[in-house]
């Protein structure tokens, strides 16, 4: 059994071992199971309050988008895993879920938005079986892969950064010319952020010394010293307390778990609304989820498998048009399950830094989703203070792929540096891949090296274009 998975999952060829899958895949979970959390607050809410709800008065009910969150998740990385075989978990995308709830939802129902989803999710599949985006990734230069790789290194670690409150944004006061600060009033003056503090710093030790684990030890001594310090301080949540946890409070839940609620899967109306809103406007929103469903994965396809070692000398990833079509159905399954677009998470880069390279890392994350269907207070336990210092680690490492750019030549220089400044700076993978590849076209343009090019870039750099314009468009056309 252990030859037969090894063989079907190229462990060894890969230069990996299943010990190292199990905890990569662990890791993994552990750094992005906030979703289950985070995802119910974006789009869910409580019946008969107005918080989330769609035009009509509805809302999903937080309960129920926390368990449906964790079975497309698990379901979506047992497929990738079983299929691409790489080491690229899934789960709701953050992003497309807040576009869901402060725009669309707006002028739709819950159902009819998870439509739109459903439709955007077979646009990605069908470009991804006709090969045109295999054809798009292949045409991206090596000095920009490397660039998305190094920038979302610095995106990743940004998260960490606003996750953990050690970074704050500034309060919109009169004269405030500083949009972010260090802690609070530029000090750490929090329990949480030292905790961070302190996990960034073990984290750094324990990866120094090669430790093997290294990240997943770093994340349970944290957690064990959040718990410590919630037993002392009795601190509420950020929302509430300014100096408190940003989403989870580190204390031992009073039940284990209990059985799942699932009706929210299968409630969508696919082509509702076109009927709602008009064909136009649901046009505009469908193209909105598809580019940003195309570069977000793609871009984060791209840093993974650079970081993992995996891409060929060209910086591109061996079977990427399988693991595209499956990245796809993400975006189908979400819809379907009422959660927002499933796709690939930049906090894969954690597992891959215990060791993961293969799927099996992936079935692991996969069934700790479906298994979190269950046992749902159980991962309330870790705060995002503890599992954001893995975030930073992982930029870190990340980070180090500006060696394969060539910083004296500004044709490349300047695309390469718009690209890593602005994931973190818009928030943004899609963004920051966009003003790489406009800014990258139109230098390449003006001195005369217009042929060295691929015209898909040219053409995708002007679909870009229109993504950063498509407001006034909007407004223009309605």
């Amino acid at each position: 059994m252990k030859r037969l998975v090894d063989q079907y999952f190229s462990i060894s060829q890969r230069q990996s071992t299943i010990a190292r899958e199990l905890r990569g895949g662990l890791v993994t979970f552990v750094t992005m199971a906030y979703i289950l959390v985070l995802n119910p607050i974006i789009i869910g809410g409580i019946p008969g309050h107005r918080h989330n709800a769609d035009v009509t008065g509805s809302v999903l009910p937080m309960d129920k988008v926390a368990a449906a969150t964790a079975l497309i998740a698990g379901i979506m990385c047992l497929a990738f895993g079983a299929i691409a075989r790489y080491p690229f978990a899934f789960a709701t995308g953050l992003g497309i879920n807040s576009l869901l709830a402060v725009n669309v939802v707006r002028e739709m129902s819950w159902p009819e938005a998870m439509g739109l989803v459903v439709i955007d999710g077979v646009i990605i599949v069908l470009l991804a079986a006709t090969g045109f985006r295999t054809a798009v990734f292949n045409a991206i230069p090596a000095p920009l892969k490397a660039a998305i790789a190094a920038g979302i290194g610095s995106f990743i670690a940004f998260i960490g950064f606003i996750d953990s409150g050690l970074v704050k944004r500034m309060p919109d006061a009169a004269g405030s010319t500083v949009p972010v600060e260090f802690g609070t009033d530029n000090s750490i003056s929090s329990w949480p952020v030292v905790v961070f503090a302190f996990g960034v710093l073990l984290m750094g030790i324990l990866v120094v010394r090669k430790v093997k684990g290294g990240l997943l030890l770093g994340i349970v001594a944290t957690t064990i010293l959040a718990i410590i310090v919630q037993k002392f301080a009795h601190l509420g949540p950020a929302i509430t307390d300014p100096d408190g946890w940003s989403l989870n409070i580190p204390t031992w839940p009073k039940s284990l778990g209990g059985l799942p609620d699932l009706s929210l899967v299968g409630e969508v109306s696919v082509f509702g609304a076109f009927t709602r809103v008009g064909v136009l406007s649901a046009c505009i929103f469908v193209f909105a989820l598809v580019l940003s469903n195309f570069f977000d994965a793609m871009g984060t396809m791209t840093g993974l498998g650079q970081e993992a070692e995996l891409t060929d000398k060209d910086g591109n990833l061996p079977g990427i048009g399988k693991a595209l079509i499956v990245e796809g159905t993400g975006a189908i399954a979400g819809g379907v399950g009422s959660v927002s677009s499933n796709t690939v998470y930049i906090e894969s880069a954690a597992g891959i830094a215990e060791g993961a390279r293969t799927g099996l890392a992936n079935v692991v994350t996969g069934l700790l989703f479906l298994a979190a269907m269950f046992f749902t207070p159980l991962y309330q336990i870790v705060p995002l203070e503890a599992a954001a210092p893995a975030l930073v680690v992982v930029g870190a490492m990340m980070i180090s792929q500006v060696r394969h750019i060539d910083f004296t030549d500004f044709r490349i220089a300047m695309p390469a540096f718009l690209t890593i400044v602005g994931m973190p700076f818009t928030y943004s993978i899609a963004n920051g891949i966009g003003l790489g590849f406009v800014s990258y076209a139109v230098l390449s343009l003006v001195s005369g090296k217009a042929r060295s090019v691929h015209p898909l870039l040219y053409v995708v750099a002007a679909v870009f274009v229109v993504y950063f314009l498509k407001q006034p468009i909007d407004e223009l056309l309605t």
